[in-house]
């Protein structure tokens, strides 16, 4: 980090994952609390998939399938890469169901042994926290095995649950010629979420990718009754609920947060947050509560 950089409070920019981790992976990042600039609050949210985080100088951490936030105090002067994996890729990169990781933080290692240390460790020798990233990926590349796809099931459930593309959950088992219960128990499996849990976390994440356009484009944070509706939500009153289920805050509270954590212009969330925007929700209805 420079010495101008050093003095930012936090940096944080996504980038679309290499090409052969491209339909498991949705983003991956880097992200710097300035040397001198205070602890950073870094808050997590649920948003359907798995991550494997590693901050240079600390063993990989696997977290698993979120139901709420996970806050997290970042020191002065960390360097975190990480990567985002699709909700239903999971278990096919890690090796273990993410059912058995919903609301935890794994050392790597408890789970892959010593790979996982020999993973913190290529990391940790990067020149650079670009150099960390690439080593990040290749290490989770390897892991990847020829016969450990996605259930195409739950691939396609997510897709058609994706905001701006739903029809509602209880349309799923027709469109996908299974029964209620079957396509529980496989989505449960595949991303550690029923159906419902994973729909509302994604039509939140919804509803984070226009704000987070607003944020990019200076448009006001007003304008919430509106937004949720856009979004799929029955009124802001809706909206309220499931921010305070899903960020610990109110929706006011938690833009403004998020606006200020941006204001230093080193943030670029363009690579999770795009896909969610979904022609701007023009097709989306009534979701479910």
């Amino acid at each position: 980090m420079s010495r101008d950089e050093s003095s930012v409070g936090q940096r944080y920019v996504e980038r679309r994952p290499v090409a052969g981790l491209a339909d498991m992976v949705s983003t991956v990042w880097v992200q710097q609390i300035g040397a001198d600039a205070p602890a950073y609050r870094h808050r997590n949210l649920p948003h359907g998939g798995t991550e494997v985080v590693c901050a240079m100088g600390a063993p990989p951490q696997v977290v698993g399938p979120l139901t709420g936030p996970y806050v997290e105090v970042l020191a002065p002067g960390t360097t975190v890469v990480g990567m985002r994996l699709r909700p239903g890729a999971g278990a096919a990169l890690l090796g273990v169901p993410p059912s058995e990781l919903v609301d935890l933080s794994v050392p790597a290692d408890a789970l892959w042994g010593r790979p996982g240390t020999a993973l913190g460790d290529q990391v940790c020798a990067a020149a650079s926290p670009a150099a960390a990233l690439a080593a990040l990926q290749r290490g989770m590349l390897a892991r990847r095995s020829a016969d450990a796809d996605p259930d195409p099931l739950v691939t396609e459930a997510v897709r058609l649950l994706m905001p701006g593309r739903s029809s509602g959950v209880a349309a799923l088992p027709g469109l996908l010629a299974v029964s209620e219960r079957h396509l529980r128990r496989r989505c449960h499996a595949a991303v550690g979420l029923g159906p419902k849990a994973l729909h509302r976390t994604l039509r939140f994440q919804g509803f984070l990718a226009m704000a987070q356009q607003a944020f990019a484009t200076g448009r006001s944070r007003d304008g919430l009754a509106e937004l949720a509706l856009r979004a799929g939500y029955a009124d802001q009153a809706h909206l309220t609920r499931e921010c305070v289920r899903l960020t610990g805050a109110t929706p006011r509270a938690f833009l403004a947060e998020s606006a200020d954590a941006c204001a230093c212009g080193g943030h670029d969330h363009a690579a999770s947050y795009q896909p969610m925007l979904a022609g701007s929700f023009k097709n989306a209805t009534g979701a479910a509560s």
